[in-house]
Parts: C-alpha cells; structure tokens; sequence
C-alpha cells in the first residue's frame, strides 16, 4: 500500500495573488481559519507563501535590544515589516509537492522543513490542492488486519516461515515474536515494518540465533 498526496490532499484551496495587499491576506487567513496560503502569480502558478508569521513581523518592536527577535531583524524581517503585498510578505521559493507523492514523503518534508501544510502542484506548477498535517496523518487511520498482512508478506519475502515468526498488530502497534538466524535479517525486517503505512511503533520479541 502506497497512499499518495493526491489521495489526502485537499482540492479547494484559497489562494492570493502576488498583489494582494496586507489586509485582504490578513483577512483569508481569518475567514479561512488557515495560517497560511499560497501565493499565485498571474500565470495561475504558485511562487511563494505567505503565512500569519509573516504578517506578524509587522507587529513586532524593531527597537527591542535583545534575543531572537533583533537577530531576525537584522537578518532580513525589516524588509517584512515594511512590506504591504503578497510578493514582498512571502517565503519564496515555495515548498511544494506533486500529487503522486507518497504522504510518507510529504510528511517527512514538512518535518524537516518545520511546515505545517505543503501546496500541491501538477507539473507546471499549477495550483491543484494543499495538504496539511492532519492529512497525512490519515495513514495512521490504516486497519490493523491490512498492516498485519502486509507484515506477514515481508516476513515471507525475508525467507521466513510466517507461522514461526508470529505478528500481532494492535493500534497500529507491530508485535513480533519467533525465531530469526541472524541479527542482520531481524534489523532488516523492523527497519522495513517500521516505514509501512500505519505502523506506529514495533516491540521486537524475535529470538536470535535460535
């Protein structure tokens, strides 16, 4: 089983043009009760995203003399700050995935990325959906019965015997236990039982060497 973002995603995306000004995006964010959107250009494609942080530089104190806050304006927020259009107020170049990629992918982007949604585009970096957090972690929602199945198959394609290693699945908790010759091919197979969809942790029970 592979879920794609294209499965997850959400189609009806609001969006604001390059122009928009500091307003109008602050009312999006509102009315949509999103923290942040992506930002269009003319052309339909998508260029950067602009989120509440962003908006939120303009509100802060530029003459406070310590910490974080001075450290990001003399990096760069003051440019923000000033700002009163989408084009000046974005993050750009937008990070973005394509329908076809596997939430695994997406939500190991976001994590890495620190992002809480990621536009979807189609390959002329068209607008066609967003995913956020929440729609990735639908993988989690795969039954126990499907995971326990999919485990069952690894392990025969390991060369082990499905009745000697035994397999209980229990919200989304992978229990194995059973005989295993080598260290090697147990990491092996946790390491793979570990990346399937829905699997939230495994308990090795398996016997080394036996």
């Amino acid at each position: 089983m592979s879920t794609t973002v294209r499965d997850v995603m959400t189609t009806r995306v609001k969006a604001v043009s390059q122009d928009s000004d500091f307003k109008h995006i602050a009312h999006v964010l509102r009315e949509f009760r999103v923290s942040a959107c992506p930002v269009i250009s003319d052309s339909g494609t998508v260029v950067g995203v602009v989120s509440d942080a962003d908006l939120l530089t303009k509100s802060a104190d530029p003459d406070l003399p310590v910490g974080l806050t001075r450290l990001r304006w003399k990096l760069g927020e003051q440019s923000k700050a000033t700002a009163i259009t989408a084009d000046r107020l974005m993050t750009s170049p937008a990070v973005t995935v394509s329908p076809d990629t596997p939430v695994t992918v997406a939500a190991r982007l976001m994590q890495d990325r620190r992002l809480k949604r990621l536009p979807v585009v189609d390959d002329r970096n068209h607008l066609i959906g967003i995913i956020s957090r929440v729609d990735v972690l639908s993988v989690y929602e795969r039954p126990d019965p499907d995971i326990c199945s999919e485990v069952n198959k690894t392990i025969a394609e390991f060369g082990l015997d499905p009745v000697d290693v035994r397999v209980i699945v229990t919200a989304g908790v992978v229990t194995l236990a059973g005989p295993v010759d080598q260290e090697k091919t147990a990491l092996e197979l946790m390491a793979r039982i570990r990346h399937m969809e829905g699997v939230v942790a495994i308990r090795d029970r398996l016997v080394r060497g036996a």
